[in-house]
């Protein structure tokens, strides 16, 4: 079917749906009609997670996208990990439910920018955060995620100049952990840079016994506050674990609902940023995703997303680098 020229505008298929459809269910027909998949980060709503195929951070996403049989891949996440998809799986359909989906850290780092930068510091090696577009991979040597940075890193003789983009709060963090003194790019997450040190503070004296797990996107000040420091797969993993049962967690508030099915006896408070009106912290971007525009991407095979091919060609040999080196690892 023809994908009105509105839509277009709006970056999601807007077709009105029938009155007391059945998305989920709907949903699950188009998949096995389609043999499509649907891939969920873990900082999308709950009701996306539940009926997605694979749940996860951006490594294990990434890591699914490369082995999976599937015709088409509905990425529920940011507009770079749909990238990610069509890059690792050229041939497959990679579907988005909005095309406005972006990522604020790789609205930080523009490609231009960044490879100005890189040809400026022509001996430094180039390590780039996953979080970036496929144009910024493409003059990268190696991707990372922050389940594997700090191995990736220091996989480097300690004598190799690095540079790093483009989230300077992890860059940093890797720093303090390795002892390295790697190039930061000047980029950050806009809702890991806005949790507030003072309402972390005060939730520890509420709950002296809380265990408070920190994502290393967050800025130095409250990493030092945190008794575990990860990514979102590893903060999960600790909760489940962990003979604690309250946790502080300061990083997008979509991981809750994994880790309130894993652990529903335990309590997890979010963390509220700065300017906070609610007691969470969300990423607009991933809200875009719901369930009504997954089942219209699914129905009208749109919106696609697509990576020019000399593009895709450089940006792939970082992003296999990283999935090697992580497999080598058991990462």
């Amino acid at each position: 079917m023809e994908i009105k020229s509105s839509w277009k505008k709006l970056g999601y298929a807007n077709e009105p749906i029938p009155e007391g459809t059945d998305l989920k269910k709907e949903i699950r027909r188009l998949c096995k009609e389609k043999n499509a998949i649907i891939m969920a980060h873990y900082y999308t709503i709950g009701d996306l997670q539940d009926i997605a195929d694979f749940v996860g951070d951006s490594l294990a996403l990434a890591q699914k996208a490369a082995t999976t049989d599937a015709d088409v891949i509905v990425m529920c996440g940011v507009h770079f990990m749909a990238e990610t998809n069509k890059i690792l799986c050229p041939d497959k359909t990679i579907l988005i439910p909005d095309l406005n989906a972006s990522c604020s850290l790789a609205e930080s780092c523009p490609a231009d920018e960044f490879a100005d930068f890189v040809a400026a510091h022509p001996d430094h090696k180039v390590i780039s955060y996953v979080n970036t577009s496929a144009a910024t991979k493409a003059v990268t040597d190696v991707v990372v995620t922050s389940g594997n940075a700090r191995q990736i890193v220091e996989s480097f003789p300690e004598d190799q100049p690095l540079i790093f983009g483009p989230d300077k709060n992890l860059g940093n963090y890797i720093n303090s952990i390795t002892g390295r003194e790697m190039l930061l790019w000047d980029g950050a997450c806009h809702v890991h840079e806005r949790f507030s040190v003072e309402k972390l503070v005060a939730l520890k004296k509420e709950h002296p016994d809380a265990k408070v797990l920190v994502h290393p996107e967050c800025k130095g000040a409250i990493v030092k506050l945190a008794d575990v420091v990860g990514s979102t797969a590893r903060l999960l993993k600790y909760a489940t674990e962990s003979a604690n049962t309250t946790f502080l967690v300061v990083t997008e508030s979509g991981i809750l609902h994994q880790m309130q099915k894993a652990c529903p006896e335990k309590t997890f408070i979010p963390v509220p940023p700065d300017d906070a009106t609610c007691a969470c912290n969300e990423c607009n971007f991933m809200r875009l995703n719901t369930l009504e525009k997954v089942y219209n991407a699914l129905k009208f095979g749109w919106p696609t997303v697509d990576v020019p091919k000399k593009v895709a060609e450089r940006a792939v040999r970082p992003i296999n680098k990283m999935l090697e080196i992580s497999e080598r690892l058991g990462l």
